[in-house]
């Protein structure tokens, strides 16, 4: 038996109730999450800089020490980002964005549509993109528990965030047309930037 054979359907928790249907299904692209999610590129020019600068003050020795050192470090993280992207399963259904996230402790993390404000689709080249989840009202999440799978730096209003994802536009109006079923009569066009569902009640979130 390996992790995660105990699922009735992938990335769910248990069973779908009856009236639910699973609209989409996707996971990080590893390379892309190395990337944009743990900025191999900035700390790739890190290491580069401490490198030149050895070289530069003639120590040959330093320059070597960086050069093995950002190579033990990409290499963790590029683990790390194989690990996520195989123990993380994003689901679209037409009641709910279900996480199944954790790579030492799983957990499956659900969000029904009804709380989700809006969301906002933040493109990356070849199509990927990340979109971060505004909820609205109370849901109890924590920055910690979300992580890597949250907004950067929104330690106070935490948004969950589905990363690398491949033909993000598609997914993000996936998303709207979902939110916008909820809401019977309510025709609104979504936008590249932005997926966002008509008010019901509930407060809309903001950026």
């Amino acid at each position: 038996m390996i992790e995660y054979d105990h699922e009735p359907v992938r990335g769910l928790p248990g069973d779908l109730p009856k009236g639910e249907a699973v609209l989409w299904q996707g996971a990080p692209d590893w390379r892309v999450f190395l990337r944009t999610a743990l900025y191999s590129r900035w700390i790739t020019g890190y290491f580069a800089l401490l490198a030149l600068w050895s070289v530069l003050s003639g120590s040959v020795g330093g320059a070597l020490a960086s050069v093995i050192a950002a190579i033990v470090t990409l290499g963790l993280l590029a683990g790390f980002a194989v690990l996520v992207a195989r123990t993380s399963v994003y689901t679209i259904t037409n009641r709910r964005i279900v996480l199944r996230i954790g790579v030492a402790l799983n957990k499956c993390i659900n969000l029904p549509l009804h709380l989700i404000g809006s969301a906002e689709l933040r493109g990356h080249a070849n199509g990927f993109g990340d979109i971060a989840l505004h909820l609205s009202g109370r849901h109890g999440l924590g920055y910690a528990m979300l992580w890597p799978h949250a907004r950067p730096w929104k330690l106070s209003a935490v948004q969950p965030m589905l990363r690398a994802l491949p033909n993000a536009d598609a997914v993000a109006k996936l998303l709207a047309d979902a939110c916008n079923a909820l809401v019977p009569n309510v025709k609104e066009e979504p936008r590249t930037s932005t997926v966002n569902r008509p008010a019901t009640g509930l407060e809309e979130a903001h950026a």
